[in-house]
C-alpha cells in the first residue's frame, strides 16, 4: 500500500454542492437529474454602502446636494446683517477718542466729520425678519408628570418646588424607577467583570480534585473555542510526525517471521501511556469507548490497604499518546469503570471507598454529575467492579456495582439522582458465627467480579474471594442458581465468551485461568500459568483466543483453535524489577491489546498474523465469517473435549 502511486486529479467543481436535485420538465412530462449545478462557491459577502456616481441614484443625490448648496448660498445673502450692543459700545468709545483728539485739529475736518454723520443718519437699515413660531402638534398627548421643567429633589423635606403635590408624587415615582433601572445596569456590569475574572485556564487543584484537559477551555465564546479545536488538531499532527514509525508499524507492519515460527506469534509494542501524575498509582481498569475506537479511559489507584490515597482517571486515544485527552481526579482510588453501551458520553465509575459515580464527558466539569453517598446506600467496601445494564421500562439508565461488602447493588439514574436497590447479598460459609455473649452474626461473602450474560438479560456470575463462582438471577434476591467450586483463591476476573452462550473464563491468585460451560460444574479446560494471574480478557474477532496477564509481567496469548494446551505467545511487557501486570483488554476494532502495570503504565501491543489466524475455507469455497461461525467452531471443539474416548 505505501508503494502504491495514487493519482489525484484537482478541478474546479465544488465537491460538496448536491449531485441529486431533480426537477419536473414539462417537455418531457418527467423529473429529471439536474446536471448542471451552480459549482460557485461563496466564501465571504458584506453588504457596501457605496453608490457609483453615473448611476441613477447617484446623479439623483449630486442633484439635491447641489440644490441644497444653492439654497444655503441664498439664505446666507438674504440673511440682515445687525449689530451687537457690544459693538455698539465699542464704537462709541472710540467715537469720544476721537472727538478728544480732533479739538485740537483743523475746522476744515470737523465740518467732513459732521457731513458723514449727516450722510449715516440719513440712511436707515431695512427692518428685520421676524422668526416665524412653530406650532405645537395638537394631536401629540403628553402626561403632565413628564412636562415639569424643574424636577424636584430627592427628599421631601428639601423639596423647594412650588408645584402641586401630584406633580411631586409622578416625580418621585419617576425616581423610584430610574434607581431600579441604575441597580440593574449595575448589577449586570459587576457580573460582566466576574466573566471576565475568570481564568482561561483550569488552576491546580488543593484538594486533589478538579478535571484538566489538554487544551484550553473556552470560557470567553465560539473564538477561543474555534483557537482551541485548532490547537487540538495542531497538536496531534505534531504527535503524529513524533511517532511516525509507531503509527507506520500500526497500520501496516507484519510479522514475516510469522511463517517460520509455525504456530507461535509475537507482539509489538507500539505507544505507551503515562502521565507525570500517575507513576506511583496502579492501572486498576482498563474500558474501551464502545462508538470511537481510538478513545479508552484508564482507572488509577492502589491495590495495597497500606497505601490507599487519591485516584485518578484518565482518557487516552491512539491520536495522542504523549497527553490524556481528560483528567479527573478524586479523593479515593478508581477500581473499576465501565461506559455505556448507548451512551458512549457516560462513564461509571466504582472507589475504594465504597463510592459509585458518573461522569458525563459532555459536561466542562471536574465533579461527576451523579454520585452516592452515606446516605444514599453506598457500599462499606471497595468496589471492584461496574457494569452497565440496558435501560429499563421507564428509559432510566442503570448499572450495577459489586463489592467486598457482599452486596451487589442496582443503581438508577431518576430525575437526576442515583436510585439505589440491592439485587442480592452473597453468603459465605457457615453462614452465621459465634458472637459476644452468644449472639449469632450473619455472614455474607465478598464479592470481586462479575459479568452478565451477553443474551440472556437476567443471569449473571459473581465471582468471591474464596474461589467460588455464584450462578445468580435478578429475579431472585435470597438465592443462587448454582454454585462452582471454581479456585483455592480470590476470582479476580469472570467473563462470558461473546460467541457461545455457555461459556465462560475465570481467572484467579491461585495461577489458574479455566474456562467452563455454565452448565457442568466441573472446567472444561485449565491452564496453569506459573504465578498469580491478574486479569483475562476474550478477543472480540474470534470464540477461541483469549488473553491473560500475570503478576510477573507477562502476557499469555492463547488460541484454542490451534493449541489447546499452550499459549501461542509468552511475552515479557514489564521489564522493571517490582512490578506487575494488572490488567489486559483487546480493542474491539483493531488487532492491538492494552496491558497495564502498577508503575501506572499503559503499553499497546500488535498482535502478530499467528495470533489472529481466520479459519481456511475449502478450495473454491469462500471463507464464512460472523457471530454464528465462531459459535460453530468452538462447540466443534468443546464436541471433541467431551468425548470420553478422545485423546484430545
Amino acid at each position: 500500500e505505501l508503494r502504491k502511486e495514487v493519482t489525484r486529479t484537482l478541478t474546479a467543481n465544488n465537491p460538496h454542492i448536491p449531485r441529486d436535485i431533480v426537477r419536473f420538465s414539462f417537455k418531457e412530462q418527467a423529473y429529471k437529474l439536474v446536471d448542471d449545478m451552480d459549482q460557485t462557491a461563496i466564501l465571504f459577502t458584506l453588504n457596501g454602502y457605496l453608490i457609483h456616481k453615473d448611476s441613477d441614484e447617484g446623479r439623483r443625490q449630486s442633484i439635491r446636494s447641489s440644490i441644497e448648496a444653492e439654497e444655503a448660498l441664498v439664505e446666507e445673502d438674504e440673511a440682515p446683517v445687525e449689530a451687537s450692543p457690544e459693538a455698539a459700545e465699542e464704537s462709541e468709545s472710540k467715537d469720544e477718542e476721537s472727538t478728544g483728539h480732533a479739538e485740537a485739529a483743523e475746522e476744515g475736518e470737523e465740518e467732513e466729520a459732521a457731513e458723514q454723520v449727516a450722510a449715516a443718519e440719513a440712511e436707515e437699515p431695512p427692518p428685520p425678519k421676524a422668526l416665524e413660531k412653530k406650532l405645537a402638534n395638537q394631536f401629540n398627548f403628553i402626561e403632565r408628570s413628564t412636562t415639569t421643567y424643574q424636577n424636584p429633589l430627592r427628599e421631601k423635606g428639601l423639596q423647594t418646588d412650588p408645584a402641586p403635590f401630584e406633580t411631586f408624587s409622578d416625580n418621585v415615582n419617576q425616581w423610584y424607577i430610574y434607581d431600579s433601572y441604575m441597580e440593574e445596569l449595575e448589577r449586570l456590569e459587576k457580573a460582566k467583570e466576574k466573566e471576565k475574572a475568570k481564568p482561561v485556564a483550569v488552576k491546580k487543584e488543593d484538594k486533589k480534585t478538579g478535571r484538566k484537559l489538554s487544551y484550553v477551555e473556552p470560557l470567553y465564546g465560539d473564538s477561543l473555542s474555534k483557537v482551541a479545536k485548532a490547537a487540538k488538531i495542531a497538536e496531534r499532527m505534531v504527535n503524529l510526525n513524533t511517532f511516525d514509525d509507531i503509527a507506520q508499524d500500526f497500520k501496516y507492519f507484519e510479522d514475516a517471521s510469522d511463517e517460520f515460527r509455525g504456530q507461535q506469534g509475537t507482539l509489538l509494542p507500539l505507544w505507551k501511556f503515562q502521565y507525570e501524575k500517575t507513576k506511583k498509582l496502579a492501572v486498576t481498569a482498563i474500558s474501551w469507548n464502545p462508538k470511537y475506537k481510538d478513545l479508552f479511559a484508564v482507572g488509577y489507584g492502589s491495590y495495597d490497604f497500606m497505601k490507599q490515597g487519591h485516584g485518578m482517571l484518565l482518557l487516552y486515544t491512539l491520536k495522542n499518546p504523549s497527553f490524556p485527552e481528560y483528567s479527573f481526579s478524586s479523593e479515593s482510588g478508581v477500581m473499576c469503570l465501565d461506559f455505556h453501551s448507548d451512551h458512549p458520553h457516560l462513564l461509571a465509575v466504582g472507589f475504594y471507598d465504597g463510592n459509585v459515580a458518573i461522569y458525563n464527558l459532555k459536561k466542562a466539569s471536574s465533579q461527576p454529575s451523579y454520585k452516592s453517598g452515606a446516605t444514599s446506600g453506598k457500599h462499606t467496601e471497595p468496589v471492584w467492579q461496574v457494569k452497565w445494564q440496558k435501560d429499563d421500562m421507564d428509559n432510566n439508565s442503570n448499572f450495577f456495582s459489586v463489592s467486598s461488602d457482599g452486596r451487589i447493588v442496582s443503581w438508577t439514574l431518576v430525575k437526576n439522582e442515583l436510585v439505589h436497590m440491592d439485587v442480592i447479598k452473597l453468603s459465605a460459609d457457615g453462614t452465621t458465627m459465634q458472637g459476644p455473649e452468644g449472639l449469632q452474626l450473619q455472614m455474607f461473602g465478598s464479592g470481586t467480579s462479575f459479568d452478565f450474560h451477553k443474551k440472556i438479560d437476567y443471569l449473571f456470575l459473581v465471582g468471591t474471594e474464596d474461589g467460588k463462582i455464584y450462578k445468580c438471577s435478578k429475579s431472585y434476591s435470597s438465592q443462587f442458581l448454582d454454585v462452582f467450586e471454581a479456585h483455592h483463591m480470590a476470582v479476580d476476573s469472570i467473563s462470558w465468551n461473546p460467541y457461545h452462550l455457555k461459556i465462560f473464563i475465570s481467572c484467579s491468585s491461585d495461577w489458574t485461568v479455566k474456562i467452563w460451560d455454565h452448565t457442568i460444574k466441573t472446567p472444561i479446560f485449565v491452564y496453569d500459568l506459573g504465578t498469580a494471574v491478574g486479569d483475562v480478557a476474550w478477543s472480540p474477532y474470534s470464540s477461541t483466543v483469549f488473553a491473560a496477564v500475570t503478576i510477573d509481567g507477562q502476557a499469555h496469548v492463547f488460541d484454542l483453535n490451534i493449541n489447546k494446551l499452550e499459549p501461542l505467545c509468552t511475552q515479557l511487557v514489564v521489564t522493571r524489577k517490582k512490578n506487575k501486570t494488572t490488567h489486559v483488554q483487546f480493542n474491539p476494532a483493531y488487532p492491538i491489546i492494552l496491558v497495564g502495570d502498577e508503575r501506572g503504565l499503559i503499553t499497546c501491543l500488535k498482535l502478530s498474523p499467528n495470533l489472529r489466524k481466520m479459519p481456511k475455507g475449502k478450495k473454491g469455497q469462500e471463507v464464512k465469517k460472523g457471530p454464528e461461525v465462531e459459535t460453530e467452531k468452538l462447540e466443534k471443539l468443546l464436541s471433541l473435549v467431551r468425548q470420553p474416548g478422545s485423546k484430545e
